[in-house]
């Protein structure tokens, strides 16, 4: 545990990385949908969304590379195992996800109290999600983010495992089987049943989800990083 913990202050040492540039794409992105959202005139009629909101959770992606690509050599040459390297870094990012899990929920208590920043608009309490409780807001917030975070690790994973060909292998491999599934689905003649299966997914469900394929993606992880060179 103290080795998990040592990791995870070692993950730290570049703020700018895990903190700078997030809380910058967070204000930036906000400033810039106010300031769109201000220009274009409205009605007082209907919801107007900016999605830009999100932006953070998809620099998550990015994070879980860097975090494996630039901690993990320096990890070995400290003769940190691959298991404390990875408990470290899986936990940190957990309570990074979660802590902006929060985050976007506060920030859209803001957004409801200032009438959508002044100008009516919806940048993080997105309607959808805002109707659900608290607590489903931010498991879902916290469910993307880790999935980000994941896919990102485990794509480095495999780098660091296969090198530039096993890369390319996972990419095509992913690609094929998302092409497979549209394929089956179109030939199946079943585009109604999962459309309605989408509009019957609750924010609470779609978390469950994320959260299924967060942990496969982490059982994936662990498995090719414990046979990673640095």
């Amino acid at each position: 545990m103290n080795r998990a913990l040592a990791v995870a202050r070692m993950q730290l040492l570049n703020k700018w990385i895990y903190l700078g540039i997030p809380a910058i794409i967070l204000v930036t992105s906000t400033v810039i949908s106010i300031a769109i959202l201000a220009m274009i005139p409205s009605d007082g009629e209907g919801t107007r969304m900016a999605f830009s909101g999100q932006s953070v959770m998809w620099y998550f992606l990015a994070i879980g590379v860097q975090a494996l690509t630039y901690t993990f050599p320096f990890s070995q040459a400290l003769s940190v195992s691959r298991r404390s390297f990875y408990i470290g870094t899986l936990g940190l990012f957990a309570l990074a996800s979660l802590a902006l899990g929060v985050l976007y929920w506060v920030l859209g208590l803001v957004e409801d109290a200032t009438n959508g920043w002044g100008v009516g608009g919806n940048i993080f309490a997105l309607p959808w999600i805002a109707e659900s409780a608290w607590y489903t807001q931010i498991l879902l917030y916290f469910a993307l983010s880790m999935l980000l975070f994941m896919f990102g690790f485990w794509f480095a994973t495999v780098y660091k495992r296969w090198r530039a060909t096993g890369l390319v292998a996972a990419l095509v491999g992913f690609a094929l089987l998302l092409l497979g599934s549209v394929a089956a689905v179109s030939f199946t003649d079943s585009w109604a049943e999962v459309g309605a299966w989408f509009v019957q997914l609750t924010p609470l469900a779609l978390a469950g989800w994320l959260l299924l394929a967060g942990v496969v993606l982490a059982a994936g992880s662990y498995g090719t990083l414990r046979r990673a060179t640095p």
